[in-house]
């Protein structure tokens, strides 16, 4: 039986992440991500220019920066964040329910909007509760992937163990927790770990 599609997800949580940064402040625009690289606003950037990628712009525009992947990212963040804050939230509205993305898997783009919408939300102390079935569906892609996060090395030789879903994976010491702490300590983001334990925790924040 084939998958769900998950773009009615990935739109509904677009949506509710534009809603969720309709009143922020210039100050918090600024605070920094959990992408250290980028502020709030440079990831809700980010987010935009993903939404609307399409494989044939993606190489084209890698071809125009060398395909180095970092040039490509930063040139993308910029030219949405050219206006103000107000502007870029404006356009992420504008987009939220487009199909378009680079080229790759389309759990790539569930994962990237829940993972990125987390990364804008946790510094700026916004809780919200993202569906368990996509969180898992997340999991289990990122689970077998080493593409750019290096999700795969980083929870080998461990067992991962969600307390709020039916959701287990792997052998060896386990690291049990919420299913949003696991997803972000599999992408390599600290912010999570506090809220796990087990015997593997101490090697998976190692590798985080």
């Amino acid at each position: 039986m084939a998958a769900q599609s998950p773009w009615p997800v990935i739109h509904a949580e677009r949506i509710s992440l534009a809603d969720d940064l309709a009143s922020l402040t210039e100050d918090q625009w600024s605070t920094t991500s959990l992408c250290s690289q980028w502020s709030v606003w440079e990831t809700l950037g980010h987010m935009t220019a993903t939404a609307k990628m399409t494989p044939p712009k993606f190489f084209l525009k890698m071809a125009g920066t060398g395909f180095r992947f970092e040039s490509f990212g930063a040139k993308n963040i910029a030219a949405e964040t050219a206006g103000t804050p107000a502007d870029t939230l404006a356009e992420f509205r504008r987009v939220a329910t487009a199909t378009s993305s680079p080229p790759g898997p389309v759990d790539t783009w569930l994962g990237e909007t829940i993972v990125h919408a987390e990364d804008i939300r946790r510094p700026l102390g916004i809780a919200h509760a993202y569906p368990p079935d996509a969180l898992v569906r997340v999991a289990d892609f990122y689970k077998g992937s080493n593409l750019l996060i290096g999700s795969k090395s980083r929870i080998a030789g461990l067992t991962l163990r969600s307390t709020d879903t039916a959701w287990t994976i792997g052998a060896g010491p386990e690291v049990s927790g919420p299913m949003l702490a696991l997803v972000l300590a599999m992408t390599g983001r600290s912010a999570g770990l506090d809220e796990l334990s087990g015997d593997g925790l101490e090697t998976l924040r190692e590798r985080v």
